[in-house]
């Protein structure tokens, strides 16, 4: 068995590995697979988190996912997972709500599989979501207004959260860049993750739908705990192990 003791590069390869496959790691799990101290295990997961791969958190570290690029790109993304996830969503919504639906690909991807016979009344502050759902005859569709980021695909900064302040939602379909047991749902942009918080203390049940590279993960800017999430809409593939942490934290879970 190598010395890992002996041979840094390689400790910190295999935890990068680590990284890569489950998300997180846990100082005190893998000091006892590497057979040294937590005090090196912290020192490595400190050198990794200088090289952007992951950020600290306590007892352990969790990845750092990378940055997607603009909706116009992600929007083309038409893998099964993100269809199965994003019908996994449309079943969720209720008959008769109020529901908010952020921007974003997936989200988009969910407002393509609405039922058109529903009654609701739809708020986006996405332009394309809002163009989706407009002839569906039943709907009604609210669109705020702002300036428009191409990252995110939707209206951000403060005319949408002061017209957010007038609106209770029965549920709230959010999209994030990573999430995380500990850390919660992440997002890379400040303004977003702000609007993206404005929308959790207006809403009854929050929603999260998340491909399985997000997942563990963490991004920049935090937006809601675990404890504020109501459900994680998820791919079927992803591996059990990878949520126990968020199942610890009572968070329903929707393998779809």
């Amino acid at each position: 068995m190598l010395d890992y003791a002996a041979f840094p590069q390689q400790r910190q390869s295999l935890i990068r590995q680590k990284l890569h496959d489950e998300g997180r790691v846990v100082c005190a799990d893998l000091a006892v697979q590497l057979q040294v101290s937590e005090h090196t295990i912290r020192r490595d997961l400190q050198e990794l988190a200088r090289e952007g791969i992951c950020k600290k958190v306590y007892g352990g570290a969790v990845s750092i996912v990378a940055e997607s690029g603009p909706l116009s790109h992600r929007a083309q993304d038409t893998s099964a997972e993100k269809i199965a996830i994003a019908a996994g969503c449309a079943r969720r919504v209720k008959e008769g709500g109020c529901i908010f639906i952020d921007a974003g690909s997936t989200n988009l991807a969910m407002a393509k599989a609405l039922a058109p016979q529903l009654k609701l009344t739809v708020v986006t502050n996405s332009p394309l979501i809002a163009v989706e759902l407009m002839n569906h005859p039943h709907y009604e569709v609210i669109m705020l207004g702002g300036r428009l980021q191409k990252q995110t695909g939707g209206s951000l900064g403060v005319t949408p959260q002061q017209q957010l302040s007038h609106i209770w939602f029965d549920q709230a379909f959010l999209g994030g860049c990573a999430m995380d047991a500990e850390a919660g749902l992440t997002v890379f942009d400040y303004e977003d993750a702000e609007f993206k918080k404005a929308v959790v203390e207006r809403s009854n049940d929050i929603i999260v739908a998340l491909t399985g590279d997000k997942v563990p993960g963490i991004a920049r800017y935090s937006v809601a705990l675990c404890e504020e999430i109501s459900l994680m809409v998820v791919d079927k593939n992803l591996p059990e192990e990878k949520l126990a942490a968020f199942s610890a934290k009572n968070i329903a879970i929707d393998w779809v």
